[in-house]
């Protein structure tokens, strides 16, 4: 099953970043923060430690190989570190595992340019930790599920994650749906449905954590038509969903054996 890490006090917090060499965030992470009128904004959004620190351990303590992050941001930084940490210890015991894109993260985004502030910031701090961070843009669009509207990247990368984090795309930049719905208003939410697409592709094990966006999160519980274990952190404000199926074959148990042992 899942590991979650336990929640840690402030200087636990403080010196995970510093160890990790991250102090920038701890320094952006004092900016003031977005009131709930301001969602619509030129700037990146600063970073919420906690989160990005619970981000970084759900992929060590769950040993994820191959990572699809919905949106960008501080958050592709901290997923890029820990898949290259987890490459650091598991290489050599992922080799017989039928995986294409090993310790990599493909992100996709339809803001062209939060990809570049992101892969600047990821260069910043690391120039290696680009070869395991593939960018994506696409464009986002209002679609109708079984008559619910929903939004949809054009273009999703060809991939089978077991990680996937769900933080985009900005529903203030989506085009229309054919009959002229859009959800480019603070009173909507958003509503992707892109994981659905890919639902029957993922192997047991699979991992989804979605930051806020509980509308979303709740829409994909009722949708999902495979067995997932559902699990919603408060304080953190994030959704967990795990593929809590036996395998279906020689490959996929290969794999589950080595997220649990």
């Amino acid at each position: 099953m899942i590991k979650i890490p336990k929640k840690p006090s402030k200087k636990e917090i403080i010196k995970f970043f510093r160890q990790k060499k991250l102090n920038k965030l701890i320094t952006e992470s004092q900016n003031n923060s977005l009131n709930v009128n301001q969602l619509v904004s030129k700037k990146t959004y600063k970073p919420e430690l906690l989160d990005l620190y619970n981000l970084y351990w759900i992929i060590r303590l769950n040993k994820r190989i191959t990572s699809l992050e919905f949106g960008c941001g501080w958050s592709s930084l901290i997923i890029a570190k820990a898949l290259n940490d987890n490459k650091s210890l598991y290489l050599k015991k992922t080799l017989n595992l039928r995986r294409n894109y090993k310790f990599k993260n493909f992100i996709i985004d339809n803001e062209i340019k939060f990809l570049r502030i992101t892969k600047k910031k990821i260069g910043n701090f690391d120039k290696k930790l680009l070869n395991n961070s593939i960018f994506n843009f696409s464009k986002c669009r209002v679609k109708q599920n079984n008559f619910n509207y929903v939004t949809e990247f054009d273009n999703l990368p060809k991939i089978n994650p077991d990680f996937i984090y769900l933080d985009g795309p900005d529903q203030f930049n989506i085009y229309k749906s054919k009959d002229g719905y859009n959800i480019n208003n603070k009173d909507l939410t958003p509503m992707s449905a892109d994981i659905l697409k890919i639902e029957f592709f993922l192997n047991p094990g699979t991992i989804i954590l979605i930051d806020g966006r509980g509308a979303n999160a709740n829409f994909l519980k009722t949708k999902f038509l495979r067995k997932w274990k559902y699990k919603y952190l408060k304080s953190l404000d994030q959704h967990i969903f795990y593929l809590n199926e036996k395998p279906y074959g020689v490959h996929s148990e290969n794999l589950k054996n080595f997220f649990n042992n």
